[in-house]
């Protein structure tokens, strides 16, 4: 029986266990978007993890959603994420680095220019954005042309480069959480009537052509997705289907990409989550919705066969040793909600070992 702590091969990658953590924000970057050296101490610290997936890194300057978020889109941030890589690959961990186009989860405080954000429609989500000077209400983005949906498929493309000559083994882009590849899925945030909106096939085809773009410029066995069905976050209630993700994964499964990242984020797509298992046939990591916190129970979902590698988010945060504790069924260290966000080392690197 394969259990979380054996090892997987992963396009090539050898990863030691089963158990990665999570891709979180922390807005905690340097100077124009760079890693600082509690980036490269948050990230070591949490080496033992199988593979590390970085918080979201914006591949260019239009892409930043939050306040100090780092980017991969400059030889500064790319020199900065090199620091990084080796310090986690010196503890024998992997590391990839997660890239996000925020789209319409952003504010005009935060754009080149102070202009408007961009996304696939001028529909404005609901809620407030986290901007240097705190919480600011979103604001209609305006409607991408189709020239800047090319630019953008290239912008990721360029970007994973520089996540490579940075030294990460590989790319997860981000398609859920309401961010940009998720609103160009989801008829409630697309209502273009051009190749890319509309239909499902339509909806699907910015996704499917950012994952290619991507494969085709690092190597589809460096290039893995993220999703998130029925994920009402940052305003997507109602908006997407089973069917939406279904033909996704029909466009990318030949492509042979590294793997396929599925966050749970209700108890009823569970069903969608063991037909999504089933239709891709490679790697298959799972960020599962569980009553309570997530902690050495989710396990048992690599011993059942629903996922091949299983991801923790917040339990990673404040366990950096998480692996081990994992193995022994805790104790675990409780995160503080109020230092998710923004800071110092408190709440960030301050977690103590189980050695500690």
């Amino acid at each position: 029986m394969t259990t979380a702590f054996d090892p997987i091969d992963l396009s090539g990658v050898q990863l030691a266990n089963r158990i990665a953590m999570a891709p979180m924000t922390r807005s905690r970057a340097g100077e124009g978007g760079t890693a600082t050296d509690l980036t490269v101490e948050y990230y070591a610290q949490r080496a033992s993890a199988g593979l590390i997936i970085t918080e979201g890194i914006q591949p260019s300057a239009a892409g930043q959603g939050y306040a100090w978020t780092p980017g991969l889109h400059s030889d500064e941030q790319i020199a900065s994420w090199r620091r990084v890589t080796d310090a986690v690959h010196d503890g024998g961990g992997r590391i990839y680095a997660q890239i996000m186009h925020a789209g319409r989860i952003s504010h005009p405080s935060l754009q080149p220019e102070g202009g408007l954000p961009a996304a696939p429609s001028a529909i404005a989500p609901e809620g407030k954005a986290f901007t240097n000077d705190g919480f600011q209400d979103f604001v209609t983005p305006r409607e991408l042309t189709a020239d800047e949906i090319r630019a953008t498929i290239a912008d990721y493309a360029t970007a994973a480069q520089g996540a490579i000559a940075a030294g990460f083994d590989g790319v997860e882009l981000h398609g859920a959480n309401g961010y940009l590849i998720h609103q160009f899925l989801a008829p409630g945030s697309n209502e273009r009537t051009d190749e890319w909106g509309g239909s499902v096939e339509n909806r699907v085809r910015f996704a499917a052509e950012v994952v290619k773009a991507v494969a085709d410029a690092i190597g589809a066995d460096r290039t893995a997705l993220r999703i998130s069905p029925l994920n009402a976050y940052n305003s997507m209630p109602g908006t997407d289907s089973a069917e939406v993700y279904q033909a996704l994964v029909a466009a990318i499964e030949p492509l042979g990409i590294a793997y396929l990242h599925v966050l749970e984020a209700t108890p009823e797509i569970r069903e969608i989550t063991a037909d999504l298992r089933k239709r891709f046939s490679g790697t298959f990591f799972l960020n599962a919705f569980t009553e309570g916190p997530t902690d050495h129970r989710a396990l048992a979902l690599i011993e059942d066969g629903l996922a091949d590698v299983v991801t923790f988010g917040a339990l990673f945060l404040a366990n950096p040793d998480l692996p081990a504790r994992l193995g022994t069924q805790g104790p675990y260290n409780t995160p503080d909600p109020s230092s998710f966000f923004g800071g110092d080392a408190k709440g960030y690197t301050d977690y103590p070992a189980l050695s500690a």
